[in-house]
């Protein structure tokens, strides 16, 4: 998924808030299910992010083209795990490991087949 860096994204020095790159992610993973016309919030059920694992390699800059790029990496009944990597062109800035939890009316239930099956293709 393609991203541009608009001057809100930045800080007065114009490079990328630390906190951004986090919602890049977020961005990707709801794209998947807004491409096939679906909301990530369904009723009562959505996921929720438990855990983060972030590594800040280079900065992105106010005007650049980046690629959030995102793969499956652990699958369990109610929880999935994503590697997210954000990049300029072929330069590495910025990976992320999330553990996301299924939940229907705020208890971790498990992941319907169809969420699955929007997942399998996500790359």
């Amino acid at each position: 998924m393609k991203i541009r860096i608009y001057y809100e994204d930045t800080d007065i020095g114009g490079v990328v808030y630390y906190a951004n790159y986090l919602k890049f992610c977020e961005r990707a993973r709801s794209n998947i299910f807004f491409e096939k016309g679906l909301s990530p919030h369904q009723e009562n059920e959505f996921f929720v992010v438990k855990k983060v694992e972030a590594d800040y390699i280079k900065s992105a800059t106010f005007a650049d083209e980046l690629e959030v790029t995102s793969k499956v990496i652990s699958q369990k009944s109610a929880s999935l795990e994503i590697f997210h990597e954000i990049f300029r062109n072929e330069e590495l800035l910025f990976t992320a490991k999330v553990k996301l939890a299924y939940l229907k009316n705020f208890k971790p239930t498990k992941i319907p087949k169809d969420i699955l099956e929007l997942f399998s293709n996500f790359n």
